[in-house]
């Protein structure tokens, strides 16, 4: 380990993050009835540009009057390229109630951008009296984002949580694509005749996350865009899951089951990971730094990653 030691993520689940337009209003109450841990509502994509200050009163007023229970509430505002977002920001900080947990800002390319919403929400914050510090998530969607990963994780305190978007990262970077996470048609290889798909999304996740572990934010892959596929949904995420995600973005109620599931430790990993650290306590206890566990080798390292998935698991089951 570093002498600098790798800080602690924020420690709530972000297991599933549901997102809804802003221009629908019907639908927050059933979004809050979801098993999402994140409700984000949307300001950007998802909304036409004739509806976005209808769209924007609507979260503001759902924010006073709809019962978001424990949800974890964040609202994605328009990218900083759009004529839309200082209002977003400005009315969102001025007028919205204490129930809002997060600020969502789409397309981040450097941490310039980061700073330019932080000081905009801490003037806000000062003026308003705020005692609620808001929090960010980012979106890695393009090829500067990606190449500024890093010095992004590290641009605020507030900053909470990353995602990737892969539809309009694929648009920045070229990619001959038009799906929305998932493997693709041409991304295969062959193996004495039979084709294999990898996972084209596997590198820019990696350096996700690599930058978030870094600096204690939480890493979360985003859309999948064929909500007819649970299949290829579900290995999607396990996939994230497995690279050290948290969780992932549901674009369809149905998705949000699965999400669920995958990012939640199973009975089984949680009994094994609990099996191995008694494992290495009988062995340090007779002065062993590492022992055998069905066969394997478990040392140090081994509790590391067990303490990993049965802190996750008490952590979802004490929300």
């Amino acid at each position: 380990m570093s002498f600098r030691l790798q800080p602690t993520p924020p420690a709530r689940p972000n297991r599933c993050q549901l997102f809804g337009p802003g221009s629908r209003p019907a639908i927050f109450e059933k979004m809050a009835a979801s098993a999402a841990d994140v409700i984000n509502l949307d300001l950007e994509d998802s909304v036409a540009p004739s509806d976005k200050d209808s769209a924007r009163e609507n979260v503001i007023k759902a924010t006073h009057e709809v019962d978001w229970g424990n949800k974890f509430l964040s609202v994605r505002i328009n990218g900083l390229d759009s004529p839309y977002w200082y209002r977003d920001v400005v009315d969102l900080l001025e007028q919205a109630s204490d129930r809002l947990d997060q600020i969502m800002i789409p397309k981040v390319g450097n941490a310039a951008d980061i700073y330019a919403v932080d000081a905009l929400v801490s003037s806000i914050e000062a003026a308003k009296g705020r005692t609620k510090p808001v929090a960010f998530e980012v979106i890695i969607e393009s090829a500067a984002g990606i190449a500024h990963v890093e010095e992004i994780a590290a641009a605020s305190p507030r900053l909470q949580a990353m995602s990737l978007g892969a539809a309009d990262f694929a648009a920045s970077m070229g990619m001959q694509t038009t799906g929305i996470g998932g493997t693709q048609a041409n991304y295969y290889m062959l193996h004495e005749g039979q084709q294999h798909w990898s996972d084209p999304w596997h590198w820019a996740q990696a350096a996700i996350v690599a930058a978030c572990r870094t600096h204690g934010v939480l890493p979360v892959d985003g859309p999948f865009g064929d909500f007819s596929d649970d299949e290829g949904f579900r290995a999607q995420a396990r996939r994230s899951a497995t690279l050290g995600m948290v969780g992932k973005w549901a674009i369809h109620p149905k998705q949000v089951a699965i999400s669920n599931e995958v990012f939640t430790p199973s009975e089984e990993a949680v009994s094994e990971a609990r099996d191995i650290l008694a494992a290495m306590e009988t062995a340090k206890a007779n002065g062993e730094g590492a022992t055998v566990y069905k066969g394997r080798l478990v040392d140090i390292a081994s509790i590391k990653q067990a303490e990993v998935i049965v802190k996750q698991s008490e952590m979802i089951a004490g929300h």
